[in-house]
């Protein structure tokens, strides 16, 4: 049996109460303390969550796909959503009579050449994809995927040399099968 007695002592201000409790109440407190604020924290969040709005869509209107943080780094992504060229690229395609239409077409359909590529590239991957374009030129674009955008570093015609004088060309490497 849990027994509390309060006693009334003073008179005017130095009014006091004294309280005796018994041991079984002083070692049941903290957990009954405990159990009134959980009980206190139950309630608040119900009501807080009975009060809010419900939410609204958001628009996507900045060029940043939520989408393209995720899968970039497993494998090549053939979305053309946030394809670049190089200076380097649109000089090769101009010389190549390579359109951007050709260029998304590979990008969509084309082979991976694993032997080709460079998967392994410290700033972004390299991927080499191969395919025939609308005019039947057999061509091998290797792409720059990052993590916000895919870069065309070069087109290059696997059947025809053709002579072009673009940025960087340093006939260092001959492209060669």
């Amino acid at each position: 049996m849990v027994v509390l007695i309060c006693f009334f002592f003073g008179e005017g201000r130095d009014e006091t109460y004294n309280c005796i409790m018994n041991d079984t109440i002083r070692k049941a407190l903290p957990y009954l303390f405990l159990l009134v604020l959980l009980a206190l924290l139950v309630f608040i969040k119900k009501c807080n969550n009975s009060s809010d709005p419900q939410p609204t869509p958001k628009t996507n209107t900045d060029r940043h796909d939520p989408s393209s943080d995720v899968g970039r780094d497993r494998g090549f992504d053939r979305r053309v959503t946030y394809l670049e060229y190089s200076n380097h690229a649109r000089c090769r395609m101009q010389c190549r009579h390579i359109s951007q239409e050709e260029v998304e077409q590979i990008m969509r359909d084309g082979k991976i050449n694993y032997n080709k590529s460079d998967l392994q590239n410290a700033r972004c991957p390299r991927y080499a994809i191969e395919g025939l374009t609308k005019d039947n030129q057999d061509v091998r674009i290797i792409f720059a995927q990052c993590n916000e955008s895919t870069t065309v570093v070069t087109v290059i015609d696997l059947d025809r040399e053709w002579s072009c004088d673009c940025p960087g060309d340093d006939h260092k490497y001959q492209n060669k099968n």
